[in-house]
């Protein structure tokens, strides 16, 4: 009877039933669970994000970092560069070139190099070896000085831009665009075989449209700033022009495997006056950085 008296509050716990569940209550916010909401980091990014847009590149620095200039003239006489003379010579003007110093730093440093004679080599009494009119001219080939080509420049730093895809940003889209031979270039072979060879060439446009067929294959560093008149009169300058009977035996002769028909194709398009750069190098200013003036 004790142990049923003492068991009896264990036994004697009140039951409460499950309650039923309400299917008509609704849920309630409070400015807690609304502030909890806002600062949620499960936030959808919107489709409009700018960093969801891919943005464009820069456009090539063609800031002009330094100035050069290019005296030229028609040597109606013999020429001898050797002498540095040119009996009656003619001038035909000064073409002042900007160079995009910022862009292409090593192919400006060299050409300045080129101007000024610092490399051991100059394009002073050089000729202009090649005028295809409506297009450009070609100057700086390497060869013999006698007769007057440029003597290669020993003292050059290698150019690792000609290599390089940033490089060939720019186009050849109007005028005066100054770029360094590379497809063109018209140096002999054994020359560019020396391990110590070093690209000068350059080519000028001369207009009045656009050269797409250089863009990619040579490196625009620079434009005629002054001098336009000059760029014109050299492209009116008469060239050789073979016959097209001429031009197909060469084609023939190539395709067969002849090594003269290079020999032969390289007297095409030479200019029929000597023309020639009497005088080049650096311009110094006060403010060398101008304004920049995408070609």
């Amino acid at each position: 009877m004790f142990a049923s008296a003492t068991l009896s509050p264990l036994l004697s716990v009140p039951h409460y039933p499950n309650p039923k569940p309400n299917h008509s209550s609704k849920l309630s916010f409070t400015r807690r669970h609304l502030l909890f909401l806002s600062t949620s980091s499960l936030s959808v990014p919107s489709p409009l994000s700018s960093s969801a847009i891919p943005q464009p590149p820069p456009p090539p620095d063609t800031t002009v970092t330094d100035r050069v200039y290019m005296d030229f003239s028609i040597c109606p006489t013999s020429f001898r560069p050797e002498a540095d003379d040119c009996r009656d010579s003619l001038p035909l003007g000064r073409l002042v070139i900007g160079l995009y110093g910022h862009l292409v730093p090593l192919t400006v440093s060299n050409f300045k190099a080129m101007c000024t004679g610092s490399s051991g080599s100059s394009y002073k009494n050089t000729l202009v070896q090649k005028i295809f009119p409506g297009q450009f001219f070609v100057a700086g080939r390497q060869g013999r000085r006698d007769k007057g080509e440029v003597r290669p420049p020993l003292d050059l730093a290698r150019n690792t831009e000609t290599v390089d895809s940033r490089a060939f940003a720019l186009r050849h889209s109007k005028a005066g665009v100054v770029s360094l031979c590379l497809s063109e270039n018209d140096d002999d072979d054994e020359i560019k075989l020396n391990p110590d060879y070093r690209n000068v060439e350059f080519l000028i446009t001369t207009g009045p449209g656009p050269c797409p067929q250089l863009d990619n294959r040579n490196i625009v560093f620079g434009s005629v700033l002054e001098g336009l008149d000059v760029v014109t009169a050299i492209a009116s300058i008469p060239t050789y022009k073979p016959a097209e009977r001429i031009r197909q035996l060469n084609d023939l002769a190539e395709f067969l495997g002849d090594d003269r028909a290079p020999i032969a194709r390289a007297t095409w398009n030479k200019p029929l006056k000597t023309v020639y750069i009497s005088d080049c190098g650096e311009l110094k200013v006060t403010k060398p950085s101008l304004s920049p003036s995408l070609p």
